[in-house]
């Protein structure tokens, strides 16, 4: 056998042209593929950006909540009820708004700001310089260094600015392990800071944040809150629950879902018309192969053989270019969310199976026809 894989690896690289063709066809669609996927994931990945940076076990919200951004203030009576329940073993608030702040030049930039239960600072970031208890000072902030930063002017330790008619200042630089999705920097303070500085509504918490004592405390507690009707939801739920929003309730999945397919489409368009020329060109040679003792299942592992290693040359190089793309963007352009999981890799993989199998079949079916007689009688 090792000799009739010898045989077809020389066959489908005699002919450079047609054997790049292929390979080309392949890696483009492996490319789009991979490209439009990992733009979803990373797009995905920072719609819940604030769930992974609190980090929080549980949260409470209202039940129409469908992402961070979209909160709906709890009443303080609920705050209270979650704290007297077995198995909590201590809850907090969480101010989470939007605002406009005057920098010191004189523009205005839109800003997400958080607002930390003012006792145990629960969720606070990792500062990268500052100390977190100067976060208690008369209009202390924490802004996060990300890809947003730049927007506030890269502000340094002492740097002040004005929300809402109040003065603001910079006490710490702090980073976190996830940029957000809507290109707003980010900003820490106390959950009373916030409340004072920000119009809000009668009721001022946006989210409940729970520690539990154990796992097995949760149905209890989310069979108590569900009583209240507000919702308990874990940060594995309630990121899935933002990936479900983002995927079904709006148009970038099924954007997404399409321009996969197109790029399906287009590499089994180029990748099968092209294997099935090769394979009609060199159709004599199968022929003659055939004449002289190889038997169908040897020219069937053959074309597997080349079908197989076109496709998995052009599926790594269609990785590798799209992992290279993605790299140079990000150094380019800081807001670029995109990102490559084992999941685009793996749908990616089964839909370059997908077309070596259609186009091996392809081709398969016509060397089966051919008769050695009909080789040599042309």
């Amino acid at each position: 056998m090792n000799g009739i894989y010898l045989i077809a690896y020389k066959l489908l690289t005699n002919d450079k042209g047609k054997f790049f063709s292929l390979l080309i066809g392949i890696t483009f669609a492996v490319f789009l593929m991979v490209q439009m996927t990992s733009i979803f994931a990373g797009i995905l990945n920072r719609s819940s950006a604030t769930v992974a940076n609190i980090g929080a076990d549980v949260w409470i919200m209202d039940p129409a909540v469908n992402t961070v951004a979209n909160t709906i203030p709890l009443p303080d009576y609920v705050l209270d009820a979650v704290r007297s329940m077995p198995g909590v073993r201590y809850a907090v608030p969480l101010y989470s708004g939007g605002a406009l702040v005057k920098l010191s030049g004189g523009t205005y930039q839109a800003v997400s700001i958080l607002g930390l239960d003012d006792t145990s600072l629960f969720g606070r970031p990792e500062l990268e310089q500052g100390n977190m208890r100067d976060i208690y000072t008369e209009n202390g902030f924490i802004v996060v260094n990300d890809s947003e930063y730049r927007k506030l002017g890269s502000p340094k330790i002492g740097a002040e600015f004005e929300v809402n008619d109040h003065r603001g200042l910079i006490v710490g630089i702090a980073k976190v392990s996830s940029g957000g999705l809507f290109g707003v920097p980010t900003l820490y303070t106390t959950y009373s800071r916030a409340v004072q500085y920000l119009p809000t509504t009668r009721f001022t918490s946006s989210y409940i944040l729970l520690q539990l004592k154990t796992a097995d405390a949760m149905p209890a507690i989310r069979a108590e809150v569900a009583k209240m009707g507000y919702l308990a939801l874990t940060k594995e739920e309630f990121t899935q629950r933002i990936s479900d929003f983002y995927t079904y309730q709006t148009g970038i999945g099924t954007n997404i879902l399409l321009m996969t397919v197109m790029s399906f489409i287009v590499g089994l368009a180029i990748s099968g018309q092209t294997f099935y020329t090769f394979i009609l060109e060199n159709l004599e040679k199968f022929g003659a192969l055939k004449a002289i003792g190889a038997k169908s299942r040897e020219l069937i592992s053959m074309i597997l053989f080349q079908a197989t290693f076109t496709a998995l040359t052009g599926y790594g190089l269609g990785v590798g270019l799209c992992a290279l793309l993605i790299f140079v963007a990000k150094r380019a352009l800081p807001d670029y969310a995109s990102l490559i999981t084992f999941g685009n890799l793996a749908l990616a993989f089964a839909m370059v199976v997908l077309i070596a199998a259609i186009s091996s079949y392809i081709s398969i079916r016509k060397v089966l026809r051919i008769e050695p007689f009909d080789i040599f009688r042309g």
